[in-house]
């Protein structure tokens, strides 16, 4: 089993929609169901990334 990189759910957090960060703490529970799924969609989309489109300013490091 891979272990999921922190740092790539950190980033996918502060990359996602401004309105998904700040709808999970909404009053409505319609509008946090709303910002939660896009939020996990985003951290989703991050971990299941092919490795090379994480980041291009980052090098692979051979094993």
């Amino acid at each position: 089993m891979e272990r999921i990189d922190t740092s790539t759910v950190a980033h996918a957090i502060l990359d996602a929609p401004g309105w998904a960060r700040v709808g999970i703490t909404a009053p409505s529970s319609c509008l946090r169901e709303d910002a939660a799924l896009e939020l996990a969609r985003v951290i989703a989309d991050a971990v299941n990334a092919p490795v090379s489109a994480r980041s291009p300013e980052q090098s692979t490091l051979p094993l």
